[in-house]
């Protein structure tokens, strides 16, 4: 019912605006994917020193040293995997730009082919593509559309991958730590404010897909826990042994 009133919604605003969300901006994926590790992962990296049986003051160092270079790792790989693809795009941009200039009847005899194949006749397939290879800026985005199936015109950036990255892994980090930097001597808080926390970036996380807010929920809380339990039972396995 949730997904169906979800539909009805975006298709709702779709016909009045008759407009799309921005799904290539470059912040949306970064963001939640920093949000989850963060919370995840320094979840995880803190239980598993818990389990070890060693000090408070031992988890919140442990916490945001996590923390720290979590959100700068997340950074600095997102920015060089976003970089190296816009590189990799303008490499594969300036090879087709080449080919316009050098054997431009050749690029509009392919557009036209592609056009035929989608079911354009043949006659109007070429006629389209001979008035849209006037402008060669036009040919080259209408080229990479075609072929690379990507816009020049909206590549994602490298800083703002890194920036979201960077932000959205902190906050996710950090709220597994808040209890303790409040003054708590116990793991109990700190594991429930976490799953609670990985519920609500779930359910956040739904208002921008198709997927039902409780659904998105439950399945980061179920990976989340299933991470902290696991490294849990290792700490404690660990501590244990070398004790």
């Amino acid at each position: 019912m949730a997904i169906i009133e979800t539909e009805a919604a975006l298709h709702e605003a779709h016909r009045d605006n008759h407009t799309h969300r921005d799904v290539n901006g470059g912040w949306l994926r970064p963001a939640v994917f920093g949000a989850m590790d963060g919370l995840v992962s320094n979840l995880a990296l803190m239980t598993g020193v818990a389990g070890g049986s060693v000090s408070h003051q031992t988890i919140v160092i442990t916490g945001l040293a996590g923390l720290a270079a979590g959100a700068f790792s997340m950074a600095a790989g997102e920015y060089t995997s976003v970089a190296s693809q816009a590189e990799l795009v303008q490499a594969e941009l300036d090879v087709e730009r080449r080919e316009l200039r050098s054997h431009p009847q050749a690029e509009e005899d392919e557009l036209a082919a592609l056009y035929a194949s989608r079911g354009v006749e043949p006659a109007l397939a070429r006629e389209v593509a001979r008035q849209l290879s006037k402008d060669p800026e036009q040919a080259l985005e209408i080229h990479a559309r075609e072929e690379l199936g990507i816009d020049p015109d909206d590549l994602p950036s490298p800083l703002t991958a890194a920036v979201s990255s960077f932000g959205a892994f902190a906050l996710g980090a950090l709220l597994p730590l808040l209890p303790y930097l409040l003054g708590a001597t116990a793991l109990w808080p700190a594991v429930l404010l976490a799953l609670a926390g990985l519920f609500g970036c779930g359910a956040v996380v739904a208002k921008v897909t198709a997927r039902s807010w409780w659904f998105s929920g439950l399945r980061q809380l179920a990976l989340g826990g299933a991470a902290a339990g696991v490294t849990f039972a290792l700490g404690s396995l660990f501590g244990t042994a070398v004790s």
